[in-house]
């Protein structure tokens, strides 16, 4: 399967796709002031990006089983199952919420300032900017967990998250070339030299949980078999 029909069987990728087309469309028919305002949602996005991973799906893990069951189908079961294609990509119900919000918060607030524009300004920022990069990391990421060949920006992204989810899960929670800077500037880079002394962590595919925690048992058996996880591959993860 090529790379870019497994990202579009991923149904909200082409939610997102036309999103990103209307923004297209919107700018097309306004004024030119408003291409320069993309960047402004790539960079938004970007540290959305950040924000989520690490604020959001690497959560502590939860006791109660409902929410522990929600970050594990949003993240956790993507670090407990790597290489699993239906793991890789961005939940509807958090991509598709977050699209609208963004979307929403940033009309509503442009338009207070520039009344009757502040939709093309949403669609230059969010659906332009912002869901474009989102698309992006979305190549990225589904492309550092496959085994093709790669371009060097593609390389380079699949060395540094392959470092997040197994040598240190707690750094490198950007994935989108470029969006290192960002884990520079806030401390959650990993050092080189650090990287060569260092032991590799224990549980790192379970984020720190022992794999026959009844919670990750739990979630793969209800989860596993809707993502074509083999009862064998569960057992092996409990081990």
């Amino acid at each position: 399967m090529s790379r870019l029909r497994l990202m579009f069987s991923h149904w909200p990728i082409s939610i997102m796709a036309l999103a990103m087309l209307a923004g297209l469309i919107a700018l097309a028919l306004g004024p030119w002031w408003l291409w320069p305002l993309v960047p402004v949602g790539v960079a938004m996005q970007m540290m959305n990006e950040y924000a989520m991973h690490r604020f959001l799906f690497h959560l502590p893990p939860p006791r109660a089983q409902w929410r522990f069951d929600l970050l594990y189908q949003a993240h956790y079961g993507h670090h407990d199952f790597p290489t699993v294609p239906g793991l890789f990509f961005v939940p509807w119900w958090v991509a598709l919420p977050m699209l609208a919000v963004h979307y929403l918060a940033v009309s509503l607030v442009a338009g207070l300032i520039l009344p009757g524009l502040g939709w093309q300004i949403g669609a230059a920022i969010i659906l332009l900017g912002g869901v474009g990069t989102f698309l992006g990391y979305e190549w990225f990421h589904m492309t550092a967990h496959l085994p093709v060949p790669k371009t060097a920006p593609e390389r380079h992204v699949t060395v540094l998250h392959n470092q997040h989810h197994f040598r240190d899960f707690t750094r490198w929670f950007h994935v989108s070339p470029g969006g290192e800077v960002i884990d520079r500037a806030l401390g959650t880079a990993i050092d080189r030299d650090a990287l060569r002394r260092a032991q590799r962590d224990e549980f790192m595919t379970t984020l720190g949980l022992r794999p026959d925690d009844p919670r990750l048992i739990a979630a793969r058996a209800r989860f596993g078999p809707r993502h074509g996880i083999t009862a064998e591959q569960i057992t092996r993860a409990a081990r």
